[in-house]
């Protein structure tokens, strides 16, 4: 399953600046505990499909993973020694771009410890810093 765009209105894209904290997707939505980033940055989309397939393997049939980002950023990169000039580089791999409060994965259907188990296995395959957060539940 290769996660990029099926279609874009610019290929290549240029760098920006990560600024602030998220205002939306920055809450639990679709399960029970969801896995909330703490600091800015890119996560690939081979990081994404790592975390989703180690997140797989340690979930049970009736629990349900949901990924709330998706990469829409493609970065280029040039050859390495090539020289300089004769413009921008081919897109290369695509990535999410995450601000600190985002909500990158949630999970539906099976009890905390389980959660904070399969959270820590993908939390080993994201290149920023992560933690569990459970839904708040209004009585």
């Amino acid at each position: 399953m290769r996660l990029m765009p099926k279609r874009v209105k610019y290929r290549k894209s240029q760098r920006q600046k990560i600024k602030g904290n998220a205002t939306r997707c920055n809450t639990v939505a679709f399960g029970e505990f969801g896995l909330q980033s703490l600091e800015p940055g890119w996560i690939t989309a081979q990081q994404l499909e790592a975390g989703r397939v180690s997140a797989s393997q340690s979930l049970l049939r009736e629990s349900k993973l949901t990924i709330r980002v998706f990469p829409h950023k493609s970065v280029s990169s040039k050859p390495i020694e090539t020289r300089m000039g004769k413009g921008k580089g081919e897109p290369e791999f695509w990535v999410a771009v995450v601000k600190p409060g985002t909500m990158l994965y949630e999970i539906s259907g099976i009890n905390e410890e389980m959660a904070r188990q399969t959270f820590n296995r993908i939390a080993h395959k994201m290149p920023i810093k992560v933690r569990l957060v459970q839904r708040r539940r209004v009585l």
